[in-house]
């Protein structure tokens, strides 16, 4: 066990890959919101999400897919960057919204229920666009 902890650890601590990009879009009733996200598919780049970033485009995200739904919590070890987690449910629905996570943060970040995929974006994004819970996420990863 302290074997697969310490080879996590020094997998996060390396420079991050290049993950694949997409485009993803927002329904809103405020419009329709582009964005190009970075699929975080592997169970590492799960691990290592928006890790060690100093900077994150407007228009930019990270989308976390899992094979079933399930309760999906997310933390802000490691992040410096606040952010707005959506948590969405298999068809792109947002069920869930946590708004300007707090960067570095240890506390678990969940829906309360079970959840397909979250998508991180800058915080203050849901707000500044008006996104709101039941909007819908429309992206190739997602059953539409």
């Amino acid at each position: 066990m302290r074997a697969a902890v310490l080879v996590l650890a020094l997998l996060l601590a390396l420079p991050a890959a290049a993950l694949e990009q997409s485009p993803l879009a927002i329904e809103a009733a405020t419009g329709r919101h582009a964005f190009t996200v970075e699929l975080a598919a592997t169970p590492q780049e799960k691990a290592r999400g928006l890790m060690y970033r100093r900077e994150l485009a407007a228009d930019a995200g990270m989308l976390f897919v899992y094979p079933d739904d399930g309760p999906v919590s997310m933390w802000m070890k490691n992040t410096f960057l606040p952010l707005d987690m959506l948590f969405l449910a298999a068809d792109g629905r947002i069920v869930f919204i946590a708004v300007d996570t707090v960067p570095g943060s240890l506390e678990p970040i969940s829906a309360g229920q079970n959840v397909r995929a979250v998508l991180e974006l800058n915080a203050g994004t849901a707000l500044r666009l008006g996104i709101a819970v039941g909007d819908r996420v429309r992206h190739p990863a997602l059953n539409e």
